[in-house]
């Protein structure tokens, strides 16, 4: 099957998280694993920092190394609940957006500063505890070879609007997970970070109520994936589930599934044109809308399953990247006039 995708993404207060009971549960693709990472990842180590301790110079320091193995590990950062945001503007927005919620979803444990960097008025109460690191320790943090432009780094707590979803969740659950859920994005077996975090980006830009992740995704909160998404996976909900969850989901609010797919003429079953008039005729209809592998497209349950819709193109071309062939559908599926289903 011809994939789409060429190898190589209204503020509502969300309910409170699900504690991580297992790392054994996640289903993550794990792009990015730690070689080092043979520990018991079981145990959940406690690190904290004296009270007076106001800066870090040394890349040899234990938190700086916790800090470091959150950055490459994603069963060691599920297991703490724990991310690293790099960069001032993912953090402001993060914050930005904090702000405008009626309780609160997003801790900041650490806000870390290059030396003598001026502290971002925004910013300067939004953390626990802000420290003062060497450019070499941000370096170290940042996990980019050139640092010149970095002056933060937080450390926050996974948002509560972020579900682990299990076998065993009472359907009651579900609406929990998805406070709008007039439009729903469903991304199947999306490796690349920086595509999935493309996509999270254009789903909040473009009001989708919320990101399903099925198995064989990457993690949403790996260093990569935050960058692309410029701090996105801590303002939509996010649920890591499989497709018992999202043909509950379907069920229980009578949504209808969309999944994107190339134009072909030997399909024996028909795929629609992404249109303005096919947009318009759905505008009242709640949609879960599906994406597929960058590689490999949809998996023959999604084929099976969902309404498929092609994007028209011209000429020879074949295919898209995945998240531009995404931002597309968000952008012309977007609830209109504000509706959303809740």
């Amino acid at each position: 099957m011809q994939s789409l995708y060429a190898p190589s993404l209204p503020t509502v207060s969300p309910p409170p998280l699900k504690p991580f009971s297992s790392i054994a549960k996640l289903s993550y693709y794990h792009e990015e694993e730690d070689q080092d990472d043979t520990d018991n990842r079981s145990e959940l180590a406690k690190f904290s920092l004296p009270a007076h301790l106001k800066s870090i110079t040394s890349t040899s320091n234990p938190f700086v190394k916790h800090c470091v193995k959150l950055s490459r590990s994603s069963p060691y950062r599920h297991s703490h609940a724990s991310a690293l945001v790099v960069g001032t503007t993912p953090i402001r927005e993060i914050h930005k957006f904090q702000e405008s919620l009626q309780e609160r979803t997003i801790e900041t444990d650490y806000l870390f500063l290059l030396d003598n960097a001026k502290v971002p008025e925004e910013l300067e109460k939004s953390a626990k505890r802000t420290l003062r690191v060497s450019a070499l320790v941000m370096k170290k943090l940042s996990q980019i070879q050139s640092t010149e432009a970095i002056e933060a780094i937080a450390l926050m707590k996974f948002p509560t609007s972020y579900f682990l979803a299990n076998s065993h969740q009472k359907d009651s659950d579900f609406c929990n997970w998805f406070p709008s859920r007039h439009r729903i994005l469903v991304l199947e077996g999306i490796q690349d970070p920086g595509n999935l975090g493309t996509l999270l980006r254009s789903a909040v830009a473009f009001r989708w109520g919320g990101v399903l992740l099925l198995p064989g995704c990457c993690d949403p909160f790996s260093g990569k994936a935050l960058r692309a998404s410029r701090g996105a996976s801590f303002q939509l909900p996010i649920v890591s589930g499989d497709w018992y969850h999202l043909e509950a989901i379907k069920k229980e609010f009578k949504m209808k599934m969309l999944a994107g797919h190339p134009e072909c003429n030997d399909e024996l079953k028909l795929v629609s044109q992404l249109s303005q008039g096919f947009a318009e005729s759905l505008a009242d209809v709640p949609l879960l809308l599906v994406l597929g592998n960058e590689g490999h497209g949809l998996s023959d349950k999604a084929q099976q399953e969902c309404e498929l819709v092609s994007i028209p193109m011209s000429g020879d071309f074949e295919s898209l990247n995945v998240a531009v062939a995404g931002g597309i559908f968000l952008y012309m599926l977007q609830p209109q006039n504000g509706r959303t289903l809740s």
